[in-house]
């Protein structure tokens, strides 16, 4: 594999940027961050000319991408498909999303993943089916069930390596359940939920680190009865996902949500396909995804595009907004592997003009486009 130097650019890590530095990258991985005149002889010099290079993108929740929405398929060829596609546009890693669905597509979905290699494919994330019907957004109320030890054994088996995260609503959970279901070792999600203020807050003390698609599923904030929302802007370290396409969340409220949370706030695409068959038709509209009835059941964002949109609609730093889709996704997942470019991190990474024109993309130190 080619030892290579890019130089030229304004590279940012972390809470890292480096000007007038060149990041040297051997064996898939990043070896150092050297000035110009140490690059070392062997190197093959990349000059991006001013570019930005940041990390490679995580996004935690989507669903699909172009025609393939993997529920509706449920085969290795559509997640190379999407695996590839998202990869082409700045992602990484992620995490294969399924929403609500039976039980039989959901086993069925574990054990395709559990065939599939991919090094974009972090694992699947399930949403559902442990849900509050009454935020159900887009999700049949018929296969949203209570969850039992017995039912999540039945679903992720008793040995599960598939399944990385899930979307759960924690009002619906007993004690008891959510402790068995925490001993997976899974990345749990409050989402879909209908709590109010306390049962939020008890769900984040209880273990729940995060939220899913902060806003959108979720009991509002009130001025009498505060909420979902008002239980993760309150909590000290509950974080939540959110999506910034404008449509799912209006731009003036992400500015006052990253104005509550800072850090514990990060970027999901929450992004699906186009499609005609099976429980989840969606229908493409003007920016965003719908059911055939109008309910607005996913994105049609890529996570470079949603990176952009922070920046530009909701005035957050372009350092700030890169962390949101890099280093706070990664620690979510315990990773310190991924989500930065510091040295012995894997050399995934974008390059991409300031007028955010994705010029290329390195998966493992190589060059895809």
């Amino acid at each position: 594999m080619n030892k290579l130097a890019l130089v030229g650019g304004r590279i940012f890590s972390d809470y890292d940027l480096f000007e007038n530095r060149a990041l040297i990258v051997e064996d898939g991985k990043v070896i150092a961050m050297v000035d110009p005149a140490e690059i070392p002889d062997d190197c093959q010099q990349i000059d991006v000319h001013g570019a930005n290079i940041c990390a490679g993108l995580i996004d935690l929740q989507l669903y699909g991408d172009g025609d393939d929405l993997f529920s509706a398929q449920l085969t290795s060829e559509s997640l190379q498909r999407i695996s590839d596609r998202l990869v082409s546009k700045g992602t990484t890693s992620y995490m294969m999303t399924l929403a609500t669905n039976t039980f039989s597509v959901f086993k069925e979905a574990i054990r395709v993943a559990s065939h599939f290699h991919h090094d974009a494919l972090l694992g699947l994330h399930l949403e559902g089916p442990f849900l509050n019907v009454k935020k159900r957004g887009a999700h049949p109320a018929e296969l949203i069930v209570k969850a039992t030890k017995e039912n999540i054994k039945e679903l992720l088996g008793e040995h599960n390596m598939v399944v990385k995260m899930m979307t759960i609503a924690p009002e619906c959970m007993d004690d008891d359940v959510l402790e068995y279901l925490q001993s997976y070792e899974l990345l749990l999600s409050a989402g879909h939920s209908d709590a109010t203020s306390i049962e939020g807050i008890k769900g984040f003390d209880l273990g729940i680190p995060t939220s899913t698609h902060l806003f959108n599923a979720m009991s509002p904030l009130h001025h009498r009865e505060i909420g979902m929302v008002g239980a993760i802007f309150n909590h000290p370290t509950a974080c939540s996902s959110i999506i910034v396409d404008g449509h799912h969340v209006n731009f003036e409220a992400v500015k006052i949500a990253k104005k509550q949370m800072g850090e514990r706030l990060f970027l999901i695409t929450d992004a699906v396909a186009a499609c005609s068959e099976g429980i989840y038709q969606h229908v493409l509209n003007d920016g965003y995804y719908s059911l055939p009835d109008g309910t607005i059941s996913g994105a049609a964002v890529s996570l470079f595009e949603s990176v952009k949109n922070a920046v530009l609609r909701v005035d957050i730093p372009l350092e700030e907004a890169i962390r949101m889709a890099t280093t706070y996704p990664a620690r979510l997942l315990k990773r310190s592997d991924i989500g930065n470019l510091n040295c012995g991190s894997i050399a995934n990474l974008l390059i991409f003009s300031s007028d955010f024109e994705l010029q290329n993309v390195m998966v493992k130190g190589e060059l895809i486009s």
